[in-house]
């Protein structure tokens, strides 16, 4: 079956020249793509295609980044430093991993995945911010070279003090939930008090188990008041010794501390807009460095911990997080929908929320990230997206044995017997008519996990 990548109008920003260029990456996409499907997948074809990919994208970066240069566009540092990223850290990777593959099938499908998902959300969002449309969500990063400073010396400390290997997975963490968390907050200020930064640092349990845990000598697969205790100290002591690695931090001085859930947390980064968001892999679980800035803070989102209140403060914030914590395990599943569009997501989770806990992906790479983040009891997934489809989305999460089991239920506009019958082999669990009524919807999905129950 031949692929296909849409050209939207959604895509236009409105300046010719950019616009131009983004045609062109899409159709060097859909050429990737085709050769692909005919099988034209050799390793030297793959290497010169890719070649191509690259040397477009890096000759449209640079005449993107000379255009916003000559209407005088604010956002330039950090727009520059988005390519950069993806020039220095994503395309490497990708790069590297089809050669230790030797250009396996999969290998390609993520590069072209990846890229692909890349070029829509970065165009949708920063390259329209460039017209002064939507607001530019990443507009208060720290400085490129304070960035980069910043992963050398928390990838080190992490070594340093726990002799784990990290591994940087995102330098523009959007708050993602992974698993169970413990969310720890920290505001600094300085002796006027005029000026404050948080800092939030986000553990995954089992980070905390295998690192703080395992120096205490800790035997237990769950966190207890002695574990989170020397956790926050432990905590407090990185980000001091991050600091001091840093002018613009010089003078700061923790004022507070707070224990928060992923809904306060999550609520940052929905209404914030964050100088530096940094996700780690540290082999032990994942870990994630956000800053604020001073002037986005607010106050009140968690109980301050002081000296007075400490012990009573972690007995009560660890018994809410069993709490919470044993209520979704035994009493909402995790639905993880995953659709292009964002009327669709918001009108499914306003028919799903009150009885499982639903995620949302508005895209086939974006879910796989979200999965391997946070694994769903049921992925409900749009079989009509552009660049990756439902499909190739299946046929990704069917190739990684992690992944294989989870069930899957198609959500499509129309029945097509031919398309239906092609994913058969992906063992699909059922497909959703999106022009159904809401209550037959909820029912079906009702059904699906009450016949799991049985």
């Amino acid at each position: 079956m031949e692929l296909q990548f849409a050209w939207r109008d959604e895509f236009n920003i409105g300046v010719p020249e950019i616009d131009r260029d983004h045609q062109q990456l899409f159709n060097v996409i859909n050429k990737l793509y085709t050769m692909r499907e005919e099988g034209k997948s050799n390793q030297w074809v793959c290497q010169e295609s890719i070649k191509f990919f690259r040397t477009h994208a890096l000759s449209h970066f640079a005449s993107e980044e000379a255009y916003m240069q000559t209407i005088g566009y604010p956002g330039l540092e950090a727009h520059r430093r988005i390519h950069s990223s993806f020039r220095e850290n994503t395309l490497p990777a990708l790069e590297a991993e089809l050669e230790k593959t030797e250009y396996s099938t999969e290998a390609m499908d993520h590069f072209l995945g990846v890229c692909a998902g890349w070029l829509i959300s970065h165009t949708l969002t920063e390259d329209l911010a460039i017209t002064g449309k939507p607001v530019h969500r990443w507009e208060n990063l720290l400085p490129d070279e304070e960035l980069t400073a910043m992963k050398k010396v928390i990838i080190q400390l992490v070594f340093d003090m726990f002799h784990l290997e990290s591994q940087l997975l995102s330098d523009t963490y959007g708050g993602e939930e992974f698993g169970k968390g413990v969310y720890y907050h920290l505001v600094y200020g300085t002796e006027t008090e005029e000026e404050k930064q948080e800092v939030f640092l986000v553990f995954e349990d089992r980070v905390l188990i295998n690192t703080v845990g395992k120096i205490l000598g800790i035997k237990t697969n769950k966190l207890d008041d002695m574990l989170i205790h020397a956790a926050r100290y432990t905590a407090r002591q990185f980000v001091k010794q991050v600091m001091e690695h840093f002018p613009s931090m010089d003078g700061y001085e923790l004022r507070e501390e707070n224990l928060l859930f992923y809904d306060q947390f999550q609520k940052h980064f929905q209404q914030e807009k964050m100088q530096m968001g940094l996700l780690f892999d540290t082999g032990a679980g994942y870990f994630a460095f956000c800053l604020i800035a001073p002037h986005l803070l607010q106050q009140g989102i968690g109980t301050p911990i002081q000296q007075e209140n400490a012990m009573a403060e972690v007995e009560e914030y660890l018994s809410q997080k069993h709490r919470l914590e044993t209520g979704k395990a035994s009493q909402k599943p995790k639905i993880l929908l995953v659709d292009d569009s964002a009327t669709i997501r918001q009108g499914m989770q306003r028919l799903l929320e009150a009885d499982y806990q639903v995620a949302m992906a508005d895209s086939g790479v974006a879910a796989i990230r979200a999965i391997t983040l946070n694994r769903p009891d049921l992925v409900l997934l749009d079989y009509e997206m552009p660049v990756c489809d439902g499909r190739q989305t299946l046929e990704m999460l069917r190739s990684e044995e992690a992944f294989a089991d989870i069930p899957v239920i198609f959500l499509t506009g129309r029945r097509d017997p031919d398309s239906m019958i092609q994913v058969m082999p992906l063992r699909p669990a059922g497909y959703l008519l999106k022009s159904s009524k809401p209550d037959a919807i909820k029912k079906e999905i009702d059904a699906f996990f009450a016949k799991l129950k049985a």
